[in-house]
């Protein structure tokens, strides 16, 4: 049976439907160059979590713009100004899409960018005199992902950057099992209120212009179980048993037949 089994796995491998089911970008042209879309990055919605920092030439200056740091042990935090353990504090977007800011006040962040928000704080710094050459660092602190479905891996990922793919993010759970489809899937979105599903097929190059084919935070990454997956759902313990035992009976029928023609070709000698 098993050898059976191995050898339809085998013969199924060799089929060329198969490659059409499992390959990815089978398209594509080699050693041709395709124009590529300017990914304008992750832009800021309620709910993140943003790290901000304003370094320039005097420090005490900038110092002014900066959240404390924090040291953290066994659970507890406490306000620290060194130690190995050691947190930034961040901002957290309000449901109105605003952050309190040190010294500029409330600021409208949602919708921007990162880079965005750090050429708008810079401009505020200087257009009020307190600080010549800041320099303003921003970058998402709590930017993940999560892939569940026929995935090796299925989890929740935290990227740093600012920048990832569908395709990377799969990487990240060790790519599809056998039994997902490739042709189908899903990135579900939540944006402005809104949520939207992205259905793309990792075997053909349009995915390179879908908006989904970059991934903003919190998306979830669903592939899709294909008609085998689906149909070994349906199979219960009671149909198992029973298709064991007329395999059972299949099996000693086979054999009590075999005996019985050697039993008949002994006694004829």
């Amino acid at each position: 049976m098993i050898s059976a089994t191995a050898a339809l796995l085998l013969l199924a491998s060799c089929n060329p439907k198969t490659y059409k089911q499992i390959n990815y970008l089978q398209d594509i042209q080699k050693d041709t160059l395709m124009a590529m879309g300017i990914n304008q990055g992750i832009v800021i919605q309620p709910q993140d979590q943003l790290s901000i920092v304003v370094s320039s030439r005097t420090p005490e200056l900038a110092l002014q713009f900066n959240l404390p740091i924090t040291s953290y042990q066994a659970g507890s935090e406490i306000v620290s100004s060194g130690g190995a353990n050691q947190r930034l504090m961040g901002y957290v977007v309000s449901n109105e899409g605003m952050i309190n800011f040190p010294v500029l006040g409330t600021i409208q962040v949602a919708g921007k960018t990162r880079w965005e928000l750090q050429n708008l704080i810079r401009d505020e710094i200087v257009a009020g005199g307190y600080i010549k050459d800041p320099i303003v660092t921003v970058e998402f602190m709590n930017f993940k992902i999560s892939v569940l479905g026929e995935v090796t891996s299925p989890g929740t990922y935290g990227i740093s950057g600012d920048k990832i793919t569908i395709f990377q993010a799969l990487a990240l759970a060790r790519d599809l099992t056998i039994y997902g489809r490739r042709d189908a899937v899903e990135v579900i979105r939540e944006q402005n209120g809104q949520r939207k599903v992205y259905v793309m097929d990792l075997r053909d190059t349009d995915i390179f212009s879908s908006p989904g084919y970059y991934l903003q935070q919190n998306d979830v990454v669903y592939v899709v179980p294909n008609s085998v997956r689906a149909g070994q759902s349906t199979i219960n313990e009671n149909y198992l048993k029973s298709a064991n035992f007329w395999m059972s009976i299949a099996s000693m029928g086979v054999t009590m037949a075999s005996f019985a023609i050697t039993v008949y070709n002994v006694s004829r000698k």
